[in-house]
């Protein structure tokens, strides 16, 4: 497959486009974000958001 036919997605937290990858392969459906900082940003965000009352 080429590059340019790889799909694409969209990270939830920084909002910037980024294409499947090989390590990705078995589970593309449930990827969310674009890099394990992106994941670890949106966690700390969403505990900060569930205690503050």
């Amino acid at each position: 497959m080429k590059k340019q036919h790889l799909p694409e997605k969209v990270c939830e937290y920084c909002q910037r486009s980024y294409t499947w990858r090989k390590k990705w392969e078995r589970c593309w459906d449930e990827v969310r974000y674009c890099s394990e900082r992106c994941k670890r940003e949106a966690k700390r965000e969403r505990a900060k958001t569930s205690t503050a009352h």
